[in-house]
């Protein structure tokens, strides 16, 4: 085989021939000519005693500079002990097996959220709505900061920039967990900002609009369970998602455990229940309609779906909430139409935009009105103590709960019999 420095015009000179033959600059960088005029350029070496042929390419889409780079790289990597083709063939074998978004979105539902978040299925359903449409068929190492930017952008352009903020919280946190397991090297969400601006959480309810959001639940287009939970949950200030699993079996009198395995800070709380509270929970034993036998009910606030032993979904209050604050005006069974073309609706719970949240934090605010501590407060609310006083405080505040509850109990009387409140509150110091 003639050897001589390879050049681009000597390349081009090279003839197809009735079979193909071969032309080696030395060291194992030759070139490939075909009968069909089709040119490879290729590197020929040993590897553990046997003759091994890699393809670089072919002349002209791969240049001359371009093959020779090839043929470097991969005469390093058999010098550095490493066989270049058997990489490739690795290589291509662990693309056709890379986890795909879908994958990975299946893979950090199963392996993280669900052990160790009890939102996990918020954290599904974003994902499945945005993310896994528009990316679930490519592999999760070809996702890249730009993607992440567009689709993030494209949903603050749909007006959901609150949206936006969520989705990438949870796509942030999902490629972390791919960096963790080695999945991926590097999380393409790294140096991405958030996509619209945090607005700082400070709604809650005047008296007002308690009045009438309380009376409205009566007359809105929500079932029975939905009504008391709303109410329940600005009753006694607890997270939505505690109360909306709430059990029979975590109810003792006067008494609802809330089980550290439910609670958003892992910590047991236990709450006073108001006779008021006790009202809206209702009946803790059903008849068992099979074996006409008095039964544990089970979940206060269960899934309508008889076939579905669980309570209802966490997400259901705040949707509700937001389906009647703008539910279509109809006229002989036909929506109504204002001059511009657009539907006219209307606010059947009367009160302008708030969450299930909102109402926790209104009983906080009032609790704060009527004259109790923010020590006491964050007790009601099971907030972790912060800084030093949490190694040596350990007071659970039981005593303080109980009298905070039933003095916001007195208030919420008042608001909604429209009568002056005479509240007492019942605090440390004036106790």
């Amino acid at each position: 085989m003639k050897k001589s420095l390879f050049t681009d015009t000597m390349i081009k000179r090279l003839k197809p021939e009735p079979s193909d033959y071969c032309r080696s600059e030395g060291n194992g960088f030759t070139v490939r000519v075909m009968p069909s005029g089709v040119k490879t350029w290729l590197y020929l070496y040993a590897f553990d005693g046997k003759r091994r042929k890699m393809n670089l390419g072919s002349y002209p889409d791969v240049t001359l500079e371009t093959a020779r780079t090839k043929f470097e790289d991969a005469r390093r990597q058999v010098r550095n002990g490493v066989d270049p083709v058997s990489l490739k063939e690795q290589q291509k074998e662990d693309r056709l097996n890379a986890d795909t978004i879908s994958d990975l979105i299946t893979e950090y539902i199963e392996k993280h959220a669900m052990p160790h978040k009890r939102g996990w299925k918020e954290d599904k359903r974003i994902l499945e709505y945005d993310a896994l449409p528009a990316w679930g068929k490519r592999k999760a190492a070809d996702i890249s900061k730009r993607d992440v930017v567009l689709l993030l952008e494209g949903i603050v352009k749909r007006g959901a920039p609150g949206s936006a903020n969520n989705n990438f919280k949870i796509i942030r946190r999902m490629f972390s967990f791919a960096v963790q397991r080695d999945i991926l090297k590097t999380s393409p969400c790294i140096g991405v900002s958030m996509p619209a601006p945090l607005i700082r959480k400070d709604r809650f309810l005047n008296e007002e609009e308690i009045k009438t959001f309380w009376t409205n639940l009566d007359t809105c287009h929500a079932s029975n369970e939905v009504r008391r939970a709303l109410r329940l949950i600005l009753l006694t200030g607890q997270r939505p998602g505690e109360v909306i699993g709430m059990s029979s079996s975590e109810i003792d009198g006067n008494i609802w455990t809330i089980p550290a395995s439910r609670a958003k800070n892992k910590r047991e709380h236990r709450v006073y229940l108001t006779k008021t509270a006790l009202e809206l929970i209702g009946p803790l034993q059903v008849l068992d309609e099979q074996t006409k036998k008095v039964k544990p009910k089970g979940f206060i606030f269960p899934c309508p779906h008889s076939a579905k032993i669980q309570h209802i979904e966490n997400t259901v209050p705040a949707q509700v909430i937001r389906r009647n604050m703008s539910v279509p005006v109809m006229f002989k069974g036909k929506p109504v139409f204002d001059r511009k073309g657009q539907p006219v609706t209307e606010n059947l719970l009367g009160v302008s935009d708030f969450t299930p949240h909102d109402l926790r934090r209104t009983c906080a605010t009032f609790l704060s009105k009527i004259g109790f501590m923010d020590e006491i407060i964050d007790a009601v609310l099971n907030h972790t103590k912060q800084g030093i006083i949490r190694t040596y405080n350990v007071n659970r505040y039981e005593k303080e709960i109980q009298q905070a509850l039933e003095s916001w109990e007195r208030k919420l009387t008042a608001i909604l019999s429209c009568s002056t409140s005479n509240v007492i509150p019942i605090t440390r110091k004036a106790a």
